[in-house]
């Protein structure tokens, strides 16, 4: 008998289905907020104020971890400020007021909460502390239109932007280019002061300027890169929006002055989570293999391309093998089903295995909620194939339509969390065992 643990048995398709979603779990724990900031990453206590401000699905989860660790260390020490997370991702504080908006669209809510952001920073001096907490999500979450732009207007091309299937670091220079806040105004906004900024990253790369739009973060691209990404998908654009891309040209430097005393710290990566994963399948004498952290691509086609090395694999495999990989697909939406990027790439893996033997697969989204469903993902194993003939479930119709959501619905696999409170993206783990075992 094959063990996976003193527990538990290969020779039992429940137990490998539980083992799988426990090594999310053990994923998910590594990259909280919870366990993310030390004393020793504190910045010293200012002469004058300090102001917490954040953005994110994470922000909330981020703002409390940062008071409790903020009074153990400086005890009399006052915090005030704001962050904003998606609805239902609150968390409780005692000085940081916490305000919930609308993700992936952009709502009114949202834009209040920027502004008074924005406004928050008016009169800070240089013995002024600024302490943003980033997550991803809060490109959405804080939105504020530049000036002569309107929210209906990034409303609809947020939208559309979403469903074409650009990648986060094209959507995310787009958002940049018709802000008031993002590409590091918030943080020029807050000069004199210091800026520290911590971020949990949920973007291929970890570059910091990408994550939530990079709102203290200074910009390397142009408004003109904006339009050029625009164009390129055929994305109408209003005459507003193309004028103000045209002649804008107000976007913080990454040599501004401004930004000479900040301080920016990646807490967490999805390569943490991916790590925390390895470790975990080690100790239960698996074999790891990591594809990478920052995998992008359309969602059904990565998919059926690790289905493929999977099935490659195991015409050799002596002994239980774990793919891993995390990074953040996109979805070309054509049809008007329900689903998010880690089902459907589950579905794409599904109609290449179609029931082949001993292979297992999970991907979640690591915020709990993949895409705007209420699942953070989905998983399969090698006898859900049958149910799938049973219930005459054809992967390729539920593929055209994007309803993956439904497919797993159907089949009893979709994972639901609630969210998480934290994000680094996707998370996909695929169980290859001999076919012998």
């Amino acid at each position: 008998m094959h063990a996976l643990s003193n527990s538990l048995s290969f020779d039992h398709p429940t137990e490998v289905n539980v083992w799988l979603r426990q090594l999310a779990a053990t994923a998910v724990s590594a990259v909280h907020p919870d366990t993310l900031l030390s004393a020793g990453q504190l910045p010293p206590r200012p002469p004058g104020r300090t102001v917490v401000i954040g953005a994110g699905k994470a922000a909330a989860a981020m703002a409390a971890a940062f008071e409790r660790t903020w009074a153990d260390t400086y005890e009399d020490a006052d915090l005030s400020g704001l962050v904003v997370t998606r609805y239902g991702h609150g968390a409780e504080c005692r000085h940081v007021e916490v305000l919930e908006a609308s993700h992936p669209m952009p709502d009114e809510l949202g834009e209040k909460a920027a502004q008074r952001m924005l406004e928050s920073m008016a009169g800070l001096t240089g013995n002024d502390l600024v302490v943003a907490l980033i997550s991803g999500g809060g490109s959405a979450l804080m939105t504020l239109p530049a000036p002569g732009l309107t929210l209906q207007q990034k409303q609809a091309i947020n939208k559309t932007l979403l469903r074409c299937g650009a990648p986060i670091r094209e959507i995310n220079t787009v958002r940049r280019h018709l802000s008031r806040i993002k590409g590091g105004r918030l943080a020029v906004a807050a000069h004199p002061a210091r800026v520290i900024t911590y971020l949990i990253s949920d973007v291929p790369g970890d570059d910091p300027a990408l994550i939530a739009s990079g709102p203290t973060i200074p910009d390397a691209t142009t408004p003109l890169d904006a339009l050029e990404i625009l164009e390129r998908y055929s994305i109408d654009i209003p005459e507003a929006v193309r004028s103000h891309l045209v002649s804008d040209d107000t976007a913080p430097k990454p040599h501004s002055p401004e930004f000479g005393l900040d301080r920016t710290i990646v807490q967490a990566r999805a390569c943490d989570a991916l790590r925390a994963a390895e470790a975990s399948a080690n100790l239960a004498g698996v074999d790891v293999r990591v594809l990478g952290d920052d995998l992008e691509g359309e969602a059904r086609e990565l998919g059926g391309e690790h289905a493929t090395m999977a099935l490659t694999l195991q015409k050799d495999l002596k002994e239980p093998l774990l793919i891993l990989s995390g990074g953040e697909t996109s979805v070309t939406v054509s049809g008007e089903g329900r689903g998010g990027r880690n089902v459907e790439y589950l579905l794409g893996a599904i109609s290449v295995l179609q029931g082949a033997s001993n292979i297992h697969a999970l991907a979640i989204d690591t915020d709990g909620i993949d895409g705007s469903e209420d699942n953070a993902g989905a998983i399969f194993g090698p006898n859900d194939w049958s149910r799938v003939q049973a219930l005459k479930l054809d992967p390729a119709t539920y593929l055209a339509r994007n309803d993956a959501y439904s497919f797993f619905e159907a089949l009893d696999g979709l994972i639901i969390t609630g969210p998480t409170r934290t994000n680094v993206n996707d998370f996909r783990a695929i169980l290859v065992l001999p076919k012998s075992m």
